[in-house]
């Protein structure tokens, strides 16, 4: 059975993304196009869907690391702040975002409350593993040469 371990993670995360945006649970807030991701940023994100991109790869890594709570999200979407002359420090991402984008995800069935933080659901595996197996049978079909994926 194809799992998330067998295909490249960005065309997954593209693939999911694509999926999660015909769901009604998951929506960007009204907030979303202004704001910075954290506070290493500079700018907000250019690409529009970028939201269901970032709940696409937080479903991914929660199936990955399993139970993982906002805390440790902060951690992965964080970066180095420029300070000028200063060195660069590294500075935890959004927990708004990732609270927010854990309350839809778990809202649309897809994850579930867990000892430590928030874990895959029965649903949201399936949910993932359909997505890979569909990805690696158009990428089967597209170019035969690729099959390792």
């Amino acid at each position: 059975m194809t799992t998330v371990f067998d295909v490249p993670a960005d065309l997954l995360i593209r693939k999911v993304a694509l999926d999660l945006k015909e769901k009604p649970e998951i929506q960007a807030p009204e907030w979303a196009e202004y704001v910075k991701t954290g506070v290493h940023k500079e700018m907000p994100p250019e690409n529009t869907d970028w939201w269901y991109f970032r709940a696409a790869a937080v479903l991914r890594r929660v199936y990955v690391d399993g139970p993982v709570g906002v805390e440790r999200l902060r951690s992965v979407y964080g970066g180095a702040q420029n300070r000028g002359s200063r060195p660069s420090r590294f500075r935890k991402g959004s927990g708004s975002i990732a609270r927010k984008i854990f309350q839809q995800l778990e809202a649309a069935g897809l994850l579930e409350k867990a000892t430590g933080g928030r874990k895959v659901s029965p649903a949201g595996r399936s949910f993932l593993d359909r997505a890979a197996y569909s990805l690696k049978t158009e990428t089967v079909e597209k170019a035969p040469g690729l099959a390792k994926y």
